[in-house]
């Protein structure tokens, strides 16, 4: 079975934000992504006539999406997985915008998206997000506790500075991450520090925290790679056989500044 990787540009990252007030158009970010060799983007999937739009720009550049969406309840996450169906989307990243404080309510929503990803021939995998059902850490590793077979697109980003590790990272502190890349069949590249979500990868005074991230996705690669050689699961979606490719994706979301980067 041949493995591959594929990389993915946030198109909220290609925002300036500038002084200056302007902001490039749509089709100017697709082209810059589609020139910089990526193979899509990721991208909220809540509007049918953005969502076309979208596609209609990717389709000639041979691009996907990764479909994000943030639902409150089962069904809101039906009407994302038909457009995600009809216009081809790559994968769909679900951030549960919901807070329960307990297990047994995260798992009736769990079980209840679980069975609406059944029924579509891509994967829905559950974020690891900041102000989220997946916020802490340790209330996620509980929700693996109950159900060990749950699918992350892993933002280990926010586990770092929401439990503010200390430093050097401790092996416990490790291994519990660890736990999170041995679930995550996706990642998003976003580098923290214990004090910020999001750093500025280039200044040398932040290279511990790069280096320690590079730590932490080079050993979620390798999980992944064996997971995704060896698993063969009953769902249409993920029923992969040996002349197929089993892919994973990485969303950058540093922003650029010239064009888009690989982070």
């Amino acid at each position: 079975m041949t493995q591959r990787l594929e990389i993915y540009q946030s198109l909220w990252a290609m925002e300036r934000r500038h002084t200056d007030g302007h902001e490039r158009s749509l089709e100017e970010n697709i082209a810059m992504i589609a020139q910089a060799g990526f193979e899509g983007v990721s991208a909220g999937y809540a509007s049918r006539d953005e969502v076309r739009r979208l596609a209609t720009l990717l389709a000639p550049h041979g691009m996907r999406a990764e479909a994000q969406c943030f639902p409150r309840t089962v069904d809101e996450l039906q009407p994302v997985l038909e457009l995600a169906t009809e216009f081809g989307a790559h994968h769909v990243d679900l951030q549960p915008d919901v807070r329960p404080r307990r297990i047994d309510e995260c798992l009736t929503l769990i079980d209840g998206w679980t069975r609406l990803a059944e029924q579509v021939d891509f994967p829905v995998y559950i974020e690891t997000h900041r102000d989220r059902m997946t916020t802490d850490l340790h209330f996620t590793l509980d929700l693996l506790d109950a159900r060990p077979d749950l699918e992350l697109l892993g933002d280990i980003s926010h586990y770092l500075v929401g439990r503010e590790f200390a430093w050097p990272v401790s092996d416990e502190n490790h291994a519990a991450m660890q736990r999170i890349l041995d679930h995550s069949w996706a990642f998003h590249g976003r580098v923290a520090s214990r004090e910020q979500v999001q750093i500025e990868i280039s200044f040398e005074p932040h290279r511990m925290w790069v280096d320690l991230f590079l730590d932490w996705w080079r050993y979620g690669f390798a999980s992944w790679r064996r997971r995704a050689g060896a698993t063969t699961r009953s769902s249409s979606r993920a029923s992969w056989d040996r002349n197929r490719t089993r892919s994973s994706a990485v969303t950058a979301t540093t922003r650029p500044t010239a064009g888009p980067n690989r982070c």
